[in-house]
């Protein structure tokens, strides 16, 4: 055996056991498998770094930006609570979920669908109190359910029928075209004839997953639980009188929703309302004060229509952008000590102002203002973002922290992010080199004959999204997951050492002798758990190119048409659950999710076996084997 397949054979082995043992990150083991590749010269360097300039790479970094984007600006918690609703339960949760993604990953690339869904549904977790682990993964098989229903919805759908076209253009005076009488398929065929097994499994596949998530999915991360014995706070806001929650009722506008937070009472005209029932409208002016733990603060301070009762909030000398909470207990020494906050002029002196005080395990009721400040208060603070790092040490404070998890949102600008994603889902959709053909023919200009590439469609709508000010180049780095960029080019050079090395070829064709005794269905049963499980190996797109011509192979050995093993191999290829490897959008969800490796195989094992079951039936029926 060749010495660069051993070492890639042996490279893989140890790759999917520091996989499966999760005693190492995906991105450590990934990158270091890539290394001892390249270290035994199995690839050369430009090989191993092409993965990282691979075009889905960069789109996937350019939708974190517009995905930033969409969450500064409250854009994607107005889309959550309009789209997804407040479910009873994790199954229709699922369920809610799980529909829309499918039907717009048939006519979207499923990546970019996810990559806009992740914040939304980790803020919706939050607001149902439902572990993320019970709705991320359900996201990415859905948006891979979903791709599978048209030629679009994924582009290993594309490259399997520029495969077919290839191969039937030149097998056309071949016996086994001639004897079975194929003709080439139309394009309504090439669009649709993989949803004869895409749109089955779709159905049964979120069917399935809305029943079993919740007993086979573990609560990895239990997202809203609040601690007993938290820093409780009173926090007073105000409803303006432009704001758009007035005339919802208190349950209509969330302010219920959020886990560690209770609505103690509204302050209107002088009146005080106790025991807020869920039913109340909210009026402009109203004084709403709350009772909650600090996240739970941090989050009301983001909610579209309130703000801090406190006038000092608006004297703070920041810009908005550079504005954070910061928690600072007072110290025996300070000067604020015995006084009033309005007596010792905090806000003033600290350039911050006061959102609320926590005593000793007691929440401080009253103005801001009048409270008088003792030793060991703990105090929540809106101030400008160097206030940590100017008061450290100083003898007036015993602990300076921020909190984590604070952002300025701005809501006035949040329809300029939907218009950007309006545009993006625009320029992925329609036909825009034909449009371009169409406006060169008419004006003469010369247009881009083939359109806005994927990759330019998300590069622009990311960068309008900074030049806009939805968000800043700052915050759009640091919300970029790097690691799962550094994860997915790091398997795009592993899956080119197997195809350079002939490991691919090896393993493929070994294959072949298992398959052919099997019968017509059996073999298209076997081959799409075959082709699933080279999905496991390599890309998706690298799978379908090695399995092409087995596919083809084993229809000229059985002497039946290759079109049910063509359409079996679009939806094996595209219906990648087993592992987070197997697909771009289970790899972008394992850490949200707070998966482990294991955790794909409870819900992707039932899911392949399924689809490889459909497989078996539907496409024969369709596409029968005689031709």
């Amino acid at each position: 055996m060749d010495f660069e397949i051993v070492v890639t054979l042996g490279t893989l082995a140890l790759l999917a056991a520091a996989l499966v043992s999760n005693r190492v990150g995906p991105d450590t083991a990934m990158l270091s498998s890539l290394t001892v590749l390249l270290v035994a010269g199995v690839i050369s360097p430009r090989e191993a770094a092409s993965g990282f300039a691979d075009p889905a790479l960069l789109m996937i970094a350019s939708l974190f930006v517009v995905a930033t984007g969409l969450t500064e600006t409250g854009a994607m918690s107005w889309l959550a609570g309009r789209l997804l609703g407040r479910p009873a339960s994790s199954g229709a949760a699922q369920l809610r979920l799980m529909v829309p993604v499918a039907a717009m990953s048939a006519f979207m690339n499923n990546t970019p669908i996810v990559a806009m869904y992740m914040p939304i549904v980790g803020t919706w977790a939050k607001t149902l109190r439902i572990s993320p682990s019970k709705l991320f993964m359900p996201l990415s098989f859905a948006a891979i359910l979903g791709g599978s229903c048209t030629l679009i919805g994924t582009s290993t759908n594309l490259v399997v029928n520029g495969m077919y076209l290839t191969y039937f253009d030149a097998q056309q005076a071949g016996s086994l075209v001639h004897e079975l009488g194929l003709s080439r398929p139309s394009m309504p065929k090439q669009f649709w004839w993989i949803g004869v097994v895409g749109l089955p499994a779709a159905v049964c596949g979120i069917g399935f997953i809305a029943l079993a998530a919740g007993k086979l999915l573990p609560d990895r991360i239990r997202e809203g639980r609040i601690e007993p014995g938290g820093r409780e706070y009173m926090v007073e806001t105000l409803v303006g009188a432009k704001s758009p929650i007035v005339g919802q009722s208190i349950e209509q506008a969330g302010l219920r929703s959020l886990p560690g937070l209770y609505l103690v009472e509204i302050e209107r005209a002088g009146d005080r309302l106790p025991a807020v029932a869920p039913g109340e409208r909210i009026e402009a002016g109203d004084r709403l004060v709350f009772a909650g733990v600090v996240e739970s603060v941090v989050d009301l301070l983001t909610t579209r229509g309130l703000e801090p009762a406190t006038q000092e909030v608006r004297k703070v000398d920041a810009a908005r952008r550079e504005r954070s909470v910061v928690e600072a207990v007072v110290s025996h020494g300070s000067p604020l000590v015995r006084k009033t906050v309005r007596e010792a002029r905090f806000r003033t002196r600290y350039n911050a102002a006061i959102i609320a005080v926590h005593r000793n395990g007691q929440r401080i009721e009253g103005k801001i203002g009048d409270i008088t400040l003792r030793a060991g208060d703990t105090l929540l603070l809106l101030t400008h973002s160097g206030f940590v790092g100017a008061y450290r040490n100083s003898q007036d404070f015993y602990l300076v922290s921020n909190v984590e998890g604070v952002t300025q949102v701005w809501h006035e600008r949040a329809w300029v992010a939907f218009g950007i994603l309006g545009l993006l889902v625009a320029l992925l959709v329609l036909p825009t080199g034909t449009i371009f053909a169409g406006i060169s023919s008419v004006t003469g200009l010369s247009l881009p004959a083939g359109g806005v590439p994927p990759l330019a469609a998300a590069m622009l709508c990311a960068m309008l999204m900074v030049l806009s000010r939805c968000c800043t180049g700052t915050s759009a780095r640091a919300n970029i997951n790097w690691q799962v960029l550094l994860v997915i080019g790091a398997a795009l050079g592993v899956g080119k050492a197997m195809v350079g090395s002939g490991t691919a070829d090896l393993l493929a064709g070994g294959l072949l002798w298992i398959i052919e005794p099997l019968g017509n269905h059996g073999a298209l049963f076997v081959f799409a758990l075959v082709t699933n499980g080279v999905c496991q190996l390599v890309t998706n797109k690298g799978a379908a190119v090695l399995m092409f011509p087995i596919a083809i192979g084993i229809a000229q050995s059985l002497g039946v048409s290759p079109e049910p093993f063509v359409v079996t191999l679009m939806a094996s290829a595209a219906c990648s659950f087993m592992t987070p490897i197997g697909f771009a959008t289970n790899m972008m969800v394992l850490g949200p999710g707070g998966y482990r490796f294991t955790d794909y195989l409870r819900l992707g094992v039932p899911l392949t076996l399924m689809v490889s079951a459909l497989c078996a039936v539907i496409p024969p029926a369709v596409f029968p084997f005689s031709g």
